[in-house]
C-alpha cells in the first residue's frame, strides 16, 4: 500500500496495532477476507489478527461485512482494511492531543504546585496547604515546585501541533 511509505502513518499504525498489526495491514489480501485467511496469508496468529482488525475497525481504518451460512447458520465476517482516511484519523488524534495539552498548559499556568521530596507526586497549593505541606501519601515534606520550564515546553509543543493541524 502506498500510504505505508509515510513514516507518520507507519508510526501511528505501529502504536495503534503493534508490529504484528502493521504486518497485517501490509500483507492482508486486497478486498474482503476472513480473519482466518488474513492470519494464513500474513503468518500472524489468529487472535492477534482479530485484535488488530477490531482496533482498526474502531478507528475507522477497517470495515467488515457479515454473511450467514444457510446450512449451518454460522456467521462469517469478511474484513477489509481501508487506509484511505488515515490522514483524517491522524488529524483527529492531533486535535484531541492539542486539547489535552492546552488544558494542561492552562492548569500549569494558573496553579501553584508542591512536590513531595520523596517523589510521591505533585499537589496543588490548596491540598498542600490543607495538609500543612506534608505529603498525604508518605508524610514527607512538600516543597514548592517551579514549573516554568514545564510551561515553556508545553507552550512549544502546543505551537508545534497547531502548525500541523491548522
Amino acid at each position: 500500500m502506498a500510504r505505508l511509505k509515510d513514516a507518520v502513518a507507519r508510526a501511528y499504525l505501529t502504536r495503534l496495532v503493534g508490529e504484528d498489526g502493521l504486518t497485517i495491514v501490509e500483507k492482508a489480501p486486497k478486498g474482503e477476507a476472513t480473519d482466518e485467511k488474513v492470519a494464513e496469508v500474513t503468518g500472524v496468529s489468529l487472535n492477534t489478527v482479530r485484535r488488530a482488525l477490531y482496533i482498526l475497525y474502531e478507528n475507522g481504518l477497517a470495515s467488515y461485512r457479515r454473511e450467514r451460512d444457510k446450512d449451518s447458520g454460522w456467521l462469517t465476517y469478511l474484513w477489509k482494511i481501508d487506509l484511505s482516511n488515515i490522514y483524517e484519523v491522524l488529524d483527529a488524534e492531533m486535535r484531541k492531543l492539542l486539547k489535552i495539552l492546552q488544558k494542561r498548559l492552562e492548569t500549569e499556568k494558573n496553579s501553584m504546585f508542591y512536590a513531595c521530596v520523596d517523589g510521591c507526586g505533585r499537589f496543588l497549593f490548596e491540598l498542600a496547604a490543607g495538609t500543612n505541606f506534608v505529603c498525604p501519601i508518605c508524610g514527607a515534606t512538600l516543597e514548592y515546585q517551579d514549573n516554568t520550564e514545564l510551561v515553556k515546553a508545553l507552550e512549544k509543543r502546543v505551537k508545534e501541533i497547531q502548525k500541523c493541524t491548522i
